[in-house]
Order: C-alpha cells, then sequence, then structure tokens
C-alpha cells in the first residue's frame, strides 16, 4: 500500500539487476563535480551506459541530499510540454492554484536540497535545458544530473563524456554477462587474445557487450569472434575503424536480430510500439496476429529475453521493456515492413480500452488496481494519445481517452496534463459530438477543482448546450448541479441550490453510480461554502450510504475528508477524526495527494487540541508543502484559512518557534507514503525526523522582498492573521493573500510561520 510517487515509486532509483563494472573514475567525477557545479550533464553516444553511470553515481550520494534523490525517466515522454506536469508528479506535488506547472514545481522546490536526475534528455533537449536554467536560477539547494547524446548547452552546465569502457574493463564486463549465459565461463590464458579481440571489435560499448555474451549460448566464443570478424570486415571494407561508434551499436544489435529466429524478429519490430514497460497481455494483444499467432507470444517473448532484446522489470519481473537503442533499431524495421500503422492501431485500441475500463468500473472494487494499472501504463497511454490526435479520423477517439483518464489526472495530481492533452483534442474535434460535449464538461470540472470557476462556468454551459443538440444525456445530467453551483456561488444563492438539488435528484434517480459518488460530496462543499453546514453533512452521509460496500476509494475519501473538515469547523471536533483518519486509509489505496494534504490539515487541528504540538507541527508542514491553500474550492469552507492560523500561533507558543519551524520543515520534506505510514503508527516523531534543511534567513529576505511585502512580512512575523494583515495595512484580504503567498515563494518556505522578522535593508 503506497500513494504511488515519490521516491517509492516514480521517483525512486531502480535497483540493479547485473553486476555494475568499471566506471570508478567517472562516478568520482561525478560526485566531486556535482559539488561544484549544480548541473552536470553525462554526455556519450547510444548504449555507452550514461544512464547506469549516472544512478550509480547518484545512488552514493543521498546523505548530501536530506530532501532525497529523485529520478525523472523521459525516453518515453514525446511532449516537451509535459515535462514540468511530469516532474511535478513524481515529487508528489499536486496542482497549485492559479500557478502554471513550471511555477507550481520551482515554488515547491525553493528551499529544498535534492537532486533530480534527468534521464535521457536528448529527444526533448530545448525542453530539458529551459528546465534545468529555471531551476539553477530559482532554486538554489536544488541539482540536477542529467544524461544526454548531446550537453543541454546551459550557463553553469558541466559535462562529462561517458566513453567506451576501457579494454580491461569491457573484457570483465563480457565475462561477467557470459557467466551469466555460460555457467562456468572464465578468462583464461588460452581464450584472452580472443576475447580481446572481440570486446575491442566492439569498441567497449556496453550494450553491444551484452547482447554478444548472450551468443555464447549457442556459439563457441572462437567461432563468435570469428563470425563477429568477418561481418565487421563485409562492413568496412576492411577497415577497422570505419565505424562510428553509433555504426558499431546498430551492428551488434542488427547481428542479434539476424540470429533471431523469423518470429521473435517480427515480435522485435511490433513491440517497438510500447513507450514504456508492458505487460505479455498488452504484447499478446498489441502485437499478436497475421504471421504471429496470439498463442505465440509467450513462446516468442521468453525468446526474445533469452537473447537479452527484451528485459524483465518490475518488482516480480511482470513487466518487459525494450532498452532506448534497441527500440530505435526495431521501429525502423516496423516502418521499413511498413507494419507500423496496424501495430500503433492495435496498441491505441488496447489502450483505449484500459481507459474505457477506469472510467466505466470506476464505481467498483476494481477502481484502486485499476488506478495502479494506469499510473503502471501512463507512458504507453500518452503515446496512444499522441498517436491518436497525429492520425487522420483518430482524433476524437483519442479526446474521448483523455476524459475516461480524468479520475487518474485528479488522483495524480496532474490536472495540468489532463487539461493539455483535452484542450488539444478540442482543438481537433470541431464537430459536435458526445466527445467534444464530454471534453468540455470535463475541462469544466477540472477548473472547479483548481479554483478558477470563471472559466468553470463558461465550459458548463458550452457543455450542456452541445450536449442537448448531439443528444449526449449523460453530460447534461452531470452539468445540471455544477451549473446550479456556479449560479450559487455567482450571488443567485437561492436559485443555484434549487438547481443543484434539483440536478442531484435527477442524477439519484437515474441511478447513476458515478454522478452520485460526486454530487453528493461536491453538493455537500456548496452548501458548506454557503454556511449551511447541517445539510452539507447530510449530503456527506447520503454520499456515503451509496458508495458503502462498492469498493470505491476515492470519492469515498473525497467524501469523508469534506465530512470531516466540516464537522471540525462546526464544533463537532470529537466526531470529526474519525472520517479524516478513514479518508487518509482509503485515499493511501488510490494516490490523491490533495485529499492526503487536507485530511492531515484537520488531523493538526486534533493533533494540536491534544497538545501533540511537535505532531500537530509536521501535520501541518505536510499539508501546507502538498497544497498551498489559496484558491481551491474546498479552502472556501468558512473560518478553514482562521482555523489554520490560530492552530499555527497555539502549537508555535507552546513549542517556541525555532521547534515549530523544524518540525514543520519535518513534515514539509515527508513523501505521502511515509505521513501515510507516521498518522497510522500515531508517532509524534516520525522516522524521517532526521532531514530537516535549512531556511533562508531574515537577512536574505531583506533583499528578494518588495517594500510592501516586508512590512506584510513583518505582521505576519507578529502572528497577525491575513485578515489582521489587511486591516492594519487598509487593503482587502484577497490582496494580503497574495502578498503572503508571494513571500512564502520567493524565500522558499512552505507556511507563514516561517516567515522572519525582515529588517530593513
Amino acid at each position: 500500500m503506497g500513494f504511488g510517487f515519490g521516491q517509492l515509486h516514480g521517483g525512486q532509483l531502480p535497483l540493479e539487476r547485473t553486476s555494475f563494472v568499471g566506471r570508478t573514475g567517472e562516478i568520482a567525477l561525478v560526485r566531486r563535480t556535482i559539488g561544484q557545479s549544480r548541473l552536470v550533464t553525462l554526455v556519450g553516444p547510444a548504449g555507452v551506459g550514461k544512464s547506469r553511470t549516472a544512478l550509480r553515481a547518484a545512488g552514493g550520494m543521498r546523505e548530501r541530499f536530506p530532501d532525497g534523490v529523485w529520478l525523472v525517466e523521459l525516453s518515453a515522454l514525446n511532449d516537451p510540454e509535459l515535462i514540468p506536469a511530469m516532474l511535478a508528479a513524481v515529487l508528489e506535488l499536486p496542482e497549485q492554484s492559479g500557478m502554471e506547472s513550471l511555477a507550481a514545481v520551482v515554488a515547491h522546490l525553493q528551499g529544498r536540497r535534492l537532486l533530480l536526475v534527468l534521464d535521457t534528455c536528448e529527444h526533448l533537449v530545448d525542453a530539458c535545458a529551459m528546465l534545468s536554467d529555471t531551476l539553477l536560477r530559482e532554486a538554489a539547494d536544488v541539482s540536477v544530473l542529467a544524461t544526454s547524446r548531446q550537453p543541454l548547452d546551459v550557463p553553469g552546465e558541466h559535462t562529462v563524456p561517458i566513453a567506451p569502457l576501457a579494454a580491461d574493463d569491457a573484457l570483465e564486463l563480457f565475462v561477467q554477462r557470459s557467466a551469466a549465459v555460460v555457467p562456468g565461463f572464465t578468462a583464461t590464458d588460452s581464450n584472452r587474445e580472443q576475447l580481446r579481440a572481440l570486446v575491442g571489435r566492439l569498441d567497449g560499448i556496453p550494450l553491444a557487450l551484452e547482447l554478444a555474451a548472450v551468443r555464447l549460448r549457442a556459439v563457441p566464443l572462437a567461432e563468435l569472434v570469428t563470425r563477429l570478424d568477418h561481418r565487421f570486415e563485409v562492413l568496412t571494407g576492411g577497415r577497422r575503424t570505419a565505424l562510428t561508434r553509433h555504426q558499431t551499436l546498430r551492428t551488434a544489435i542488427g547481428w542479434s536480430y539476424e540470429l533471431c529466429t523469423p518470429a521473435e524478429r517480427l515480435l522485435w519490430a511490433r513491440l517497438s510500439v510500447f513507450a514504456g514497460s508492458f505487460e505479455l497481455a498488452a504484447a499478446e494483444r498489441v502485437c499478436g496476429g497475421g504471421e504471429l499467432p496470439f498463442d505465440a507470444v509467450l513462446e516468442t517473448l521468453v525468446g526474445l529475453v533469452d537473447k537479452s532484446v527484451v528485459q524483465r522489470v518490475g518488482e516480480q519481473g511482470e513487466r518487459y521493456r525494450l532498452l532506448d537503442s534497441i527500440r530505435e533499431y526495431a521501429a525502423d524495421l516496423l516502418t521499413a515492413s511498413g507494419g507500423t500503422c496496424r501495430v500503433a492501431e492495435e496498441h491505441l485500441a488496447h489502450y483505449h480500452e484500459l481507459g474505457r475500463r477506469l472510467w466505466d468500473e470506476l464505481i467498483t472494487d476494481a477502481q484502486a488496481g485499476l488506478h495502479r494499472k494506469v499510473r503502471a501504463e501512463i507512458a504507453d497511454l500518452r503515446a496512444a494519445l499522441h498517436y491518436a490526435y497525429a492520425t487522420k479520423g483518430r482524433a476524437a477517439q483519442g479526446l474521448s481517452l483523455a476524459v475516461k483518464l480524468a479520475p487518474y489526472w485528479r488522483a495524480a495530481g496532474m490536472l495540468s496534463e489532463g487539461r493539455y492533452w483535452i484542450d488539444k483534442g478540442l482543438g481537433l474535434v470541431t464537430e459536435e459530438c458526445s466527445e467534444r460535449a464530454w471534453g468540455l464538461f470535463m475541462t469544466g470540472v477540472f477548473a472547479v477543482w483548481t479554483g478558477d470557476l470563471m472559466a468553470a462556468s463558461e465550459r458548463f454551459e458550452q457543455a450542456d448546450e452541445l450536449a442537448r443538440r448531439c443528444g449526449e444525456e449523460r453530460v447534461a445530467l452531470f452539468a445540471a448541479p455544477y451549473r446550479g453551483a456556479m449560479r450559487a456561488l455567482c450571488g443567485e444563492v437561492e436559485e443555484g441550490l434549487a438547481a443543484l438539488e434539483e440536478g442531484r435528484r435527477r442524477i439519484v434517480a437515474s441511478g447513476d453510480a458515478l454522478g452520485i459518488s460526486i454530487v453528493h460530496y461536491e453538493g455537500a462543499l456548496l452548501r458548506a461554502v454557503l454556511g449551511d453546514a447541517d445539510g452539507a453533512l447530510r449530503l456527506c452521509e447520503a454520499g456515503l450510504r451509496h458508495l458503502e460496500g462498492t469498493g470505491e476509494r476515492q470519492f469515498y475519501a473525497s467524501t469523508l475528508v469534506v465530512q470531516g473538515l466540516i464537522l471540525w469547523l462546526a464544533g463537532r471536533h470529537e466526531e470529526s477524526a474519525i472520517p479524516l483518519r478513514k479518508a487518509l486509509d482509503a485515499v493511501s489505496e488510490i494516490g490523491d495527494v490533495l485529499v492526503a494534504a487536507l485530511c492531515c490539515l484537520g488531523l493538526a487541528w486534533h493533533a494540536a487540541q491534544q497538545e501533540r504540538h511537535s505532531q500537530a507541527a509536521w501535520l501541518l508542514g505536510y499539508a501546507e508543502s502538498a497544497r498551498r491553500l489559496n484558491g481551491d474550492p474546498v479552502t472556501m469552507l468558512p473560518s478553514l484559512s482562521e482555523e489554520q492560523e490560530a492552530v499555527q500561533r497555539t502549537v508555535r507558543a507552546a513549542l517556541g518557534s525555532e521547534e515549530f519551524e523544524r518540525w514543520h520543515a519535518v513534515g514539509a520534506h515527508m513523501s505521502g507514503t511515509e505521513i501515510l505510514r507516521a498518522v497510522q503508527a500515531g508517532t509524534d516523531v516520525p522516522p524521517s525526523a532526521g532531514r530537516v534543511p535549512g531556511a533562508r534567513n531574515a537577512a536574505t529576505a531583506a533583499d528578494v522582498l518588495t517594500p510592501r511585502e516586508r512590512e506584510v512580512a513583518a505582521l505576519v512575523a507578529q502572528g497577525l492573521s491575513n485578515r489582521e494583515v489587511a486591516e492594519r495595512l487598509v487593503i482587502s484580504k484577497r490582496t494580503a493573500d497574495t502578498h503572503v503567498e508571494h513571500i512564502l515563494t520567493k524565500l522558499g518556505v512552505t507556511s507563514r510561520a516561517q516567515i522572519p522578522t525582515v529588517p530593513d535593508p
């Protein structure tokens, strides 16, 4: 059980499945250089081992980076616009209201001391360069270790060339890999010259050596050397240096290809359609058929694994992947054979079916498993969307898939990516159809979740009008209560609430499980915002009754956290702890970081009431770091901000400023999984308590804040709430809120309590 992101999943450095040979000098140089230059790029040709060298170097630097070493794998990403959203997901950073993804990432990283490993940048070099440059300028304690076939060309970048292995290391690698294929294989006086000839022919390129080692299963070493030498002489006309290292690797891959059976060659080419790792069932569905019967895929795939063409990955080895160079080679073969379109169509159909299952089975006990599957398959879901939008006649199918992934975009905190794909589809699908109606509606929902009520209202109107014209009754059914909510929030309270209630009744009468799951907790939230706590709690109870026994977790947790917060704000403190804890347990199966943050906010209030002040401080730290509460609908609850600020003052007074800031920082740097375990254990001192970064001091703050921001910071440091600051400075509370948010971002802190008293510059 876990949240599914951060270092335990998305950012985890993978375990090494095979031994690591050589690179002692390069690794030492990387570790030394990263202390002098905050951007280090490992540069070298394909197959030379840049990624493994980077990961080995990064793995030995965890002690230097108390906020972690985070891996961002880019090889399967084709859209440079999505890099910030992908990085935000790896960091467990959900959407920040009113902030672009890159701004949210930068704000989150300011004040954190961590290392980002950007792996495989060459196909996105401009976007990676822009990201790295931004981080170097605006996140002073973040370092970047990149791998690329070319430098990023960013000021301050230090490049470390990764050359092929030295002769002795290349020989050692080949012997180790050969011993895994032929037990007992060793280098001896009698075969050493043959080994040196072979590794020399392959230019010491690790991937080429590993592919060649597999051949020893069928061909003796002497014959292997002879065959390889003959092949290279044919290609070079006898000139030993005529091949570049890129051509050497391609030749070694091609040699492996020629030694495969016809079925293995066909499957190898077809597998190139997968952008990320894949399961056997996906390979059978997408790659089977025609000359390769579906029931022959398993045996053929095993043959490719045995030949080291395909790697087994995953905790239990249940998934498979092609290395980038091998995938590139196979893609060229597939294109040359004219088979790309057929396989890509099967790939799109397979992943569209996964999206449909997530949508149709959302309110069942299959939900958590489907969320995990979508998370594992996200690289190929992106590839399917990319293909659909680039292919004539497939845009509507792509738009449909983007919409059906909405529960995942929400849970993963990736609404900006969801909007990107849906808006891209809306730009391509201009005809009146149900896919367009759903796209308009869902982007309206996304706008609600990120606090952009003006955009939400406009999209709901457009969706409703289009749905009625094209007969998409379900969109019209779902849009009606949202339209009522928008009216209520815009001042037509009675009329809006009446429309929302009528819409809710129609959804309940229809028996639509998804609509029922959503309308109750979002309706409850609206009533609470408008001051009707009793009505809100009745809707929560009704929603929970509908969800009990279904196995659904995502909306169940959302309803519980809304119920828990409303109970607390209504003064029913003891009752509120149970739904908050249940919500945190439920959401752990899905990974919805926003819900987890709100659970921790409420539980911090309980901890403070029980005078467990250190626990309250780190719970506040996590909640405020994971979600700066400044715009989503939940933060419109009456007294939520005031309650948060009051608890901060209480806990700060009890612990003292220094201790409060220390414990707050502990929580701010915990992952979702760490928080869940600490809450479940009821501990006052979480295991991560030793990871406490420094913060900018008051002298630094004086340099980066404007005169008005310094005034605001001084009043906040005295313990005044945002409302009190507004009254003191004769400005609106909204303006005070904005100033405080800017101060937090500039100082790289996550809590008002961390804002120091700022001297005049």
